[in-house]
């Protein structure tokens, strides 16, 4: 059964919402307010996380931070009718693995979803293509464990879209890849957001590869390619 943490203060809304992704394989926890969506949390770790950014006592963005410091891999999408593309970077570069605005209909709801949760999945796989370490230069990814080793021994977690990039890169190693093949690889051909979200991904990824991240090249007009 996959357990999904809805957080919406329209009652409407949140009814709504709740009512299309319910299904006899899906259990939707709808909360009022980003307090009752950390106390939700709290209980029962979900395989989703919704989240309205303008609610009362406690934000989005907040829930999202926190959720953050806890846990680095369950899916977590942005839903809010600020439409603006600040919005979504500054939503995206907290942790957010998608964001969707409203007015939004059940077709895109029900396939973002699906991404996210197919994305999660093989992310937690142990598939044997995806457990072998692989080099970054003087670092070392263990996609096991969803962690970057500097040469120092130091571990720096990945997110699950971190490590989406680096396993993509790694597989094409030395060829450009497009923008276009990486959001579909990674975020799933569902996805429709902007392809800033791609910039703001490898910007914190560059940060945690830290002398190493220039090996994380953006070739400007044809995409990426890790060297």
């Amino acid at each position: 059964m996959t357990d999904i943490l809805f957080a919406e203060d329209d009652a409407g809304i949140r009814e709504w919402t709740a009512l299309a992704l319910e299904s006899g394989t899906c259990r939707v926890r709808a909360v009022a307010d980003g307090a009752a969506a950390l106390t939700a949390y709290g209980e029962r770790r979900p395989d989703l996380v919704i989240l309205d950014v303008m609610m009362p006592k406690v934000s989005g963005w907040d829930v999202l931070t926190e959720i953050r410091k806890r846990d680095r891999s369950v899916p977590i999408m942005m839903l809010t009718a600020k439409s603006a593309e600040g919005d979504k970077v500054m939503g995206l570069g907290l942790g957010a693995d998608d964001y969707l605005a409203k007015p939004f209909g059940v077709a895109e709801l029900r396939a973002r979803v699906a991404a996210l949760l197919r994305r999660a999945a093989v992310s937690s796989a142990p598939a044997p293509e995806r457990a072998r370490e692989f080099a970054v230069g003087s670092h070392k990814v263990d996609p096991r464990r969803s962690v970057v080793v500097a040469a120092d021994g130091s571990e720096t977690e990945l997110t699950s879209l971190e490590l989406g990039i680096l396993n993509f890169l790694a597989a094409h190693r030395g060829e450009i890849v497009s923008r276009d093949s990486l959001l579909a690889s990674v975020w799933g051909s569902a996805y429709q957001g902007t392809n800033r979200t791609i910039d703001t991904r490898l910007a914190k990824l560059r940060q945690k590869l830290g002398r190493d991240a220039a090996l994380v090249e953006t070739v400007y007009g044809s995409g990426y390619r890790l060297v």
